[in-house]
């Protein structure tokens, strides 16, 4: 397979990127599953962030949203260690590929524990592309960085860079837990960027946070409530920096969205978060 693919440019326009997100997501029901899955999905995503150590993290971000459709859509065996690593493995290989990596399936293995020969990879990779219906050029957070970002007034280019560099730290870190997957890619980068923005400009959070609520494809109820969760995952680890402990920095008190109650705020697509 010959791609070439960008986590931040999948498409030309961002109107397609909103209208289409949802077909990048997993399915509703993957998250009113039993802790199967979310053990199965834990252990492989150990796996994926093993096999991808030497590359970087946006091909084992790429790799995991591929796992994590793959999952919401398929049936995988408990008790088979095999399976989790073959899936880890190909989703690994998968996202390489998109990427056009120049790569050895063994060399990713580390030759250690089951060693899977090309053929067998290349088996599963097709199951996955057959689940995910080949739709490989997964639209992320990371998509909508520069459709956001432009709406905020920045006056330097290294300020607008930092908003980025720590919106991606915290998506990154963020990926794991499984309460993110039932947003939207959108609803992540926006929430991921007012987090970033509250720590690193937080005289101009208010400004930011109401240019993103007065965009139409964003639903405030859920940037709120996914906001508040990605609050938590950047906090953690940060304790000597915020004060968890005051009440008038906790996530909600924050955030409020008491954003403009106009219509153009308050638009909501039809088809999910």
């Amino acid at each position: 397979m010959e791609f070439e693919y960008d986590l931040e440019t999948p498409l030309p326009t961002s109107d397609t990127l909103f209208f289409i997100e949802t077909d990048h997501m997993p399915s509703k029901s993957f998250l009113e599953e039993t802790d199967l899955r979310v053990s199965v999905r834990r252990e492989t995503i150990s796996l994926v962030l093993y096999f991808s150590q030497n590359f970087d993290h946006f091909l084992s971000y790429l790799a995991i949203n591929y796992l994590d459709r793959f999952l919401s859509t398929q049936c995988i065996l408990e008790g088979k260690p095999w399976i989790s690593r073959l899936l880890a493995i190909s989703c690994v290989s998968l996202a390489l590929k998109m990427r056009k990596t120049v790569f050895s399936v063994t060399d990713i293995q580390n030759d250690e524990g089951f060693i899977f020969d090309s053929q067998t990879i290349e088996r599963m990779e097709l199951l996955i592309l057959g689940a995910l219906k080949w739709r490989m050029h997964s639209i992320s957070p990371f998509s909508f960085f520069h459709f956001f970002i432009s709406s905020f007034k920045f006056k330097d280019q290294p300020s607008r860079q930092a908003l980025k560099d720590r919106a991606t730290e915290i998506i990154l870190k963020a990926q794991n837990d499984i309460k993110l997957l039932e947003f939207k890619p959108s609803i992540i980068s926006a929430s991921a960027l007012l987090s970033a923005a509250h720590e690193l400009f937080p005289l101009q959070f208010g400004s930011f946070r109401n240019a993103i609520c007065s965009c139409s494809y964003v639903n405030k109820n859920n940037l709120l409530n996914c906001y508040n969760l990605m609050q938590e995952i950047a906090m953690d680890g940060y304790e000597s920096v915020l004060d968890m402990g005051s009440s008038s920095c906790t996530p909600v008190n924050v955030l409020d969205l008491q954003c403009s109650s106009s219509s153009s705020s308050t638009v909501v697509a039809d088809h999910g978060q």
